[in-house]
């Protein structure tokens, strides 16, 4: 299974901020839309859309603990992580759950030709792992009783 298969199934959307907006802002988001992340990205008219970072649950938490801080005038540039790990919609999901582990991360988003096209979180690729193991334990039950 790759992660293109994830998206097929969960779909395709990912909700982005820009890095002017601010950590009040960014908090609404998570909120309104009930999600660990948001992909940061800067657009351009001339040179589109440019990935910047991504800013999670993470990242807010940290923010907060530092009470001298305000979210509703610290920017999402000074907050977001900036070291980004991407995959591809043709990467395989052991490959990218490996990421995740090693690199302790939580949300992959997932890009075709440098384009944003979707994000999996952990959960999504845990999911599908389950999902695979159920089919192939269905099969031997299948296979034993046939």
């Amino acid at each position: 299974m790759t992660l293109g298969d994830i998206l097929k199934t969960k779909g395709s959307n990912v909700y982005t901020i820009h890095p002017e907006a601010t950590i009040e802002q960014a908090i609404q988001e998570l909120t309104q839309h009930n999600i660990g992340a948001l992909v940061v990205c800067d657009r351009d008219i001339c040179e589109g859309e440019k990935i910047c970072g991504i800013i999670t649950e993470r990242d807010i938490l940290r923010f907060v603990a530092d009470p001298s801080r305000q979210a509703s005038s610290v920017k999402v540039s000074e907050v977001m992580t900036r070291q980004l790990y991407t995959g591809e919609p043709n990467q395989f999901v052991e490959e990218a759950m490996s990421l995740m582990t090693s690199r302790r991360i939580r949300h992959l988003p997932v890009l075709s030709g440098g384009r944003l096209v979707g994000i999996v979180s952990i959960g999504d690729v845990v999911k599908s792992q389950l999902d695979r193991l159920a089919m192939e334990n269905q099969f031997m039950k299948d296979y034993i009783q046939g």
